[in-house]
Order: C-alpha cells, then sequence, then structure tokens
C-alpha cells in the first residue's frame, strides 16, 4: 500500500492511496473460508460447499467491505502520523471508471486544511473588564428583603397603605376568577387606590381593568391572563377583600444575624451590610466574568483574520447529514455556522498554544463543588466524604454530564488566561448601570 498527499494550496490537499491485492487478499480468503464453514446452502452439507461457490456468491461483497476497511484505517493513520490538521472529514473523489474487477485500486480524497493564523491579544484599545459593585441602594434592598422574609404578618381589621390584601378579582362575563395578593400602593390612580383604603374583610371594591395598575405584566399576574389578553382589556371587575395583614419586619440583632448567616461572625448592621456587600459583589462577579468571555471572544472573531476552505466545507455539509443538502442549503449552512467554526479554530490555537489541558481530577474537584452547593441549599452543609464520592461517581458515568463539567473547567481556564494575557481595562459601575450598558 502507498499513501501520499499533495497541498493544491494552503487550504485543499488531496491524498492518493494506493491498494494492491497483497494488501487486502490474504483478509478476504479468510473470510471466505469462515463463510464456507458455516454457509447453509441447498444441495450442499454444512461445510463442504465448494469454495469457488462461495467466491462467486460473497466474494465481491466481501471484496469491497474489506477494501474500505482497510481504506479507511490507513487513511486515519496517515493523517495522524502525518499530523494533517484538517476541517471536516476526507471526501472521496468520484472516479467513473473505478473498476472492482481489477485487483489493484487507487483512491483520492480531498482534505479541507485548517489555516494558519496569529492571534494578537494586546488590542491597542482594551477590552473592558467590568468589575460591579454593591451599592448602598442594592445593599439597602436586600436588608429590607431579609427583614421582611425574617419578619411576621399581623392580621389587621381595615386596609391601610403598605398592608398585604388578600382577595379575589371576578368577572364572569370576562373569565376573571383569580386569587392574588396586591398592596394599596401597586395601584396606579390615587383614585382607585382611596376606593381600597378602609376596606375590611369581606367587603368587594368595583374597580376598571384599564389602568388599574403600572404595567400591563402587572395587571395580568393580578388577573391570573396572558399578557396578550389583557393589553385592551376594559371592563369592571369586583375585588372581593378576604383579609389584609401588616408587614412587620425583623429587628436588626444577633438573633436576625444568626438565623441568615448562622456560621457567620456578625454583631452588628454594619457587619451585615458588609456580609451581603461581599456576598452579592461575589455573584456578581460570574456576571462580570462571562461577559468578560463574551467580550474577548468577540474581540477575537473580529480581528482574527484567516481564510477558510470554503468550497470544500460546502461541499462536505453536503454530504455530512442525514440527508443530502442542496448546493443553496450548504451555502446557507456554512454562512450559519462560519462564525462559531472560525471561534472553535482561535480557541483551539489558544488552548493549544498555552497548555490549557483538562484533567479528571479537576472535572471530579468542580463536580464535588457543585454537589456540596446544591446540598447546602437543602441545609446538608456537611456531607460525609464517602457519600460525596458515590454521588460524584455516578454523575460522572454519564458522557454527556463529563463533557458539560470539562468545558465548564476549560471556560476557567480560559478566563483566568484572559484576565493574565490580554490588554484589559478595569471599569467599576453598579449592577444598574452594568445592565443599562451592557444589555440596553
Amino acid at each position: 500500500m502507498d499513501i501520499k498527499h499533495e497541498n493544491t494550496d494552503t487550504l485543499n490537499a488531496v491524498v492518493k492511496v494506493d491498494i494492491n491485492k497483497e494488501d487486502y487478499q490474504p483478509k478476504v480468503d479468510k473470510i471466505l473460508k469462515d463463510y464456507r464453514k458455516s454457509a447453509n446452502i441447498p444441495g450442499f452439507r454444512k461445510g463442504h460447499v465448494p469454495l469457488g461457490l462461495i467466491k462467486r456468491q460473497y466474494g465481491k461483497a466481501v471484496l469491497v467491505d474489506e477494501v474500505n476497511k482497510l481504506l479507511q484505517d490507513a487513511l486515519n493513520k496517515y493523517i495522524t502520523e502525518e499530523k494533517l490538521d484538517i476541517l471536516g472529514n476526507p471526501l472521496p473523489k468520484a472516479q467513473d471508471d473505478f473498476d472492482w474487477d481489477k485487483e489493484d485500486y487507487q483512491f483520492e480524497f480531498e482534505l479541507g486544511l485548517a489555516p494558519d493564523f496569529e492571534i494578537d491579544l494586546n488590542p491597542k484599545k482594551g477590552i473592558t473588564h467590568y468589575k460591579i459593585e454593591a451599592d448602598k441602594a442594592m445593599i439597602d434592598n436586600q436588608v429590607k428583603s431579609l427583614r421582611k422574609q425574617y419578619g411576621k404578618l399581623v392580621s389587621q381589621s381595615e386596609v391601610k397603605e403598605g398592608f398585604l390584601i388578600q382577595g379575589k378579582f371576578v368577572n364572569e362575563d370576562a373569565e376573571i376568577d383569580h386569587e392574588t395578593t396586591l398592596k394599596v400602593e401597586d395601584l396606579k390612580s390615587k383614585k382607585d387606590q382611596k376606593l381600597l383604603l378602609g376596606a375590611k374583610a369581606n367587603d368587594s371594591v368595583t374597580l376598571n381593568t384599564k389602568g388599574l395598575f403600572k404595567e400591563i405584566s402587572d395587571l395580568a399576574k393580578h388577573l391570573g391572563k396572558a399578557e396578550e389578553d389583557v393589553k385592551k382589556l376594559d371592563v369592571e371587575v369586583n375585588f372581593n377583600i378576604s383579609e389584609m395583614n401588616e408587614e412587620i419586619l425583623a429587628d436588626l440583632n444577633e438573633e436576625l444575624f444568626e438565623k441568615i448567616y448562622p456560621k457567620a461572625e456578625i454583631k452588628t448592621e454594619e457587619d451585615l451590610r458588609n456580609k451581603i456587600k461581599e456576598d452579592a459583589e461575589s455573584q456578581l462577579e460570574q456576571q462580570s466574568d462571562q461577559q468578560l468571555l463574551n467580550d474577548v471572544s468577540e474581540y477575537l472573531i473580529e480581528n482574527v483574520e484567516f481564510d477558510l476552505p470554503a468550497d470544500f466545507l460546502k461541499k462536505w455539509l453536503r454530504v455530512s447529514g442525514e440527508k443530502e443538502l442542496s448546493e443553496d442549503e450548504a451555502k446557507e449552512e456554512f454562512e450559519k455556522s462560519e462564525k462559531g467554526l472560525r471561534f472553535q479554530l482561535i480557541e483551539g490555537k489558544i488552548i493549544k498554544d498555552n497548555n490549557l489541558q483538562v484533567t479528571i481530577d479537576e472535572v471530579k474537584d468542580l463536580t464535588k463543588e457543585r454537589i456540596k452547593m446544591q446540598m447546602a441549599q437543602f441545609g446538608q452543609m456537611d456531607m460525609p466524604e464517602e457519600q460525596l464520592e458515590n454521588i460524584t461517581q455516578n454523575i460522572l458515568q454519564k458522557e454527556e454530564e463529563v463533557k458539560k463539567i470539562s468545558d465548564q473547567v476549560m471556560n476557567k481556564k480560559l478566563l483566568d488566561f484572559y484576565k493574565d494575557s490580554v490588554n484589559l481595562k478595569v471599569k467599576k459601575l453598579t449592577y444598574e448601570k452594568f445592565i443599562d450598558e451592557v444589555y440596553k
């Protein structure tokens, strides 16, 4: 057997494979002899069918099958040994005069080669790395939320501002019959608010749905309807009040601090606020890091220039799926996937050039960390190591889970690499300003 390749240009090559009779015949003969031993053909005893008959009936099929196996094994081995960095899979070139009755064969395959390119990780205008800070307003809101969570509800005899009012919106014709909880100040107009103030349990207040709440989403939620169904809704509804409760916020004292953070040494409101700020900024850092990954990826895709073997890839896309595509369909598919392919090549080069490898121990460690976090949400803080190890092993028996967790480990490695190697400019801002800048 003889294999060689020739580059037609920097992005395309042709591999030629010459297979001679001595390469495949011993294997073909052995298979046919094995067939003879087990063949059941009318008129012959099992194991006594003439070999010539076996060859006439099965010889061509066995020959084709064995040559194709030999061909694929040899081709894959050659690509590996020659370190050919290819895109897609080799495509056989059509041979109109190919004849299986010959004893020696020549096959040709087209290859799409991965491009060579350089990556500049130091843009003159540094990529923004956001540092999101928890401002006073965010901390105030969290303190109030915690005081509500650990506070209590006290039943009251009549509605006042700030009270939680439980009731049901009803309109039979509009098919509205929905229990909800609201506050007087949730209503948009002062007129409607006055209708509720002073109301008692079992009272019914008639309201109009048009402009009842500040947002359409609030109207939909309280009426138990889809937003589309209430956008133009203009009907009267009865709000049948069942009870009203005053929210009594929990006192800011050590008893509350112990409930919120049982293992932290929090003695004062200032300690609590510092802990809230620390936890919030830790969570916000995850959003900041994800945005950095997105921005670096976008920069690399837009600024690392190289050509692709586009014609080859379109041809490969035509025949690689379950259903063969038309030329137009393959072109459309290539255009949709080109950006992702470019990024895969760029990321792959960064990983290879900087030896960013994922080990099984790293996958196990991250899996255990995620299990601990999940169990902590249910109050189990100290899981026995044996139990943790068993759960980890069960998870990692699933190939898709290993792939997902490995990708997460690699993303963390890439993030750390970008922080150390890319020209970044740190920008400190509040979460609200971060949302405005990034998403609006």
